[in-house]
């Protein structure tokens, strides 16, 4: 894995290889996170939303938005500064699961790997396939996927 220490200042597409890693640091969930995600979402479901009808579901508590754990995943990877700079456009989600509930109080991180790398078919820009797998306090695998993303090329490069 790569810690932000050893990284670059900029990253461009040329510093991307396969089989590149990155952790990114935690978050815990609040309350107030599924407040805010059902408001401006408008998806009051209650199982996100009620604790009494929690309370007698599956999970026995509000559970988080699946998109919500999705969010988080995407910000906990723009905090590590690898893509930041070098992001042109998020370019598709693919095979998106959501594997275990997220529950207030839980702790996510991410880890991202590099699966592939490649230049457009006009050369001026970089493709990375990347899969994500967001990751509870337990080492559990809540959420995973693949999330492409066009990157700059370094200026003066190619």
């Amino acid at each position: 894995m790569t810690s932000p220490r050893e990284t670059p200042v900029d990253w461009y597409y040329e510093d991307f290889a396969v089989g590149q890693s990155f952790r990114t640091q935690g978050r815990t969930i609040t309350e107030a996170d599924l407040v805010t995600f059902a408001g401006w979402s408008w998806d009051t479901n209650p199982v996100h939303t009620d604790v009494e009808h929690s309370a007698q579901g599956r999970f026995g508590r509000p559970i988080a938005h699946g998109l919500l754990g999705l969010s988080v995943a995407l910000g906990l990877v723009s905090r590590l500064g690898v893509f930041e700079k070098c992001s042109v456009a998020l370019l598709g989600i693919d095979g998106w699961r959501f594997e275990r509930p997220v529950l207030v109080g839980d702790t996510l991180h991410c880890t991202v790997d590099v699966t592939g790398v490649r230049t457009t078919s006009k050369g001026d820009a970089g493709i990375l396939e990347r899969r994500l797998a967001l990751v509870n306090q337990h080492g559990e695998v809540v959420q995973r996927g693949d999330i492409g993303l066009m990157v700059s090329l370094r200026p003066g490069g190619r």
